[in-house]
C-alpha cells in the first residue's frame, strides 16, 4: 500500500506541474502557477514523508474555499463553444481546485491514519 501512495504522489506531482504549465496564456497565469505549484510541492513533500497533516488539511480547506469562491453562477460545462466563455473558464478553474482539494484530502487522511492501518 505504501508503494501505491508513492506512485500516486509522483503522478500528481507531474499532473500539477503540467496544470501550472498550461496556464501560460491565462491573464492571471501567475496566480495559477502558485496554486498548482503549491499542490505539486505538497505532493513531493508527501512523497518524501515530509508533509504535515495540518498543512495538508489547511490546503484542503483553502482549495475548497477557492472552488466555492470562483464557481460560476450558471455552470455551463467545460467545453468551449457550449456557452459563455467566462462561465466555462470559471467552471474549469473551480473543477481544477476541487480535484486538487480531493488529492490533498487523500494525503491528509493517509498521513493521519498511516500509523493506525494494519495493511
Amino acid at each position: 500500500m505504501k508503494t501505491f501512495f508513492k506512485i500516486l504522489a509522483i503522478f500528481f506531482s507531474g499532473v500539477f506541474l503540467w496544470a501550472a504549465y498550461v496556464q501560460y496564456n491565462d491573464p492571471d497565469a501567475w496566480l495559477w502557477y502558485v496554486i498548482y505549484g503549491l499542490a505539486a510541492l505538497a505532493s513531493v513533500l508527501f512523497l518524501l514523508g515530509k508533509l504535515r497533516y495540518w498543512i495538508a488539511a489547511s490546503l484542503v480547506v483553502a482549495y475548497l474555499f477557492g472552488a466555492f469562491f470562483i464557481w460560476p453562477e450558471n455552470f455551463q460545462g467545460v467545453r468551449i463553444g457550449q456557452g459563455d466563455i467566462v462561465n466555462i473558464e470559471r467552471g474549469r478553474e473551480a473543477l481544477g481546485l476541487l480535484i486538487v482539494s480531493g488529492v490533498m484530502l487523500l494525503y491528509a487522511l493517509r498521513i493521519k491514519y498511516a500509523g493506525k492501518l494494519k495493511v
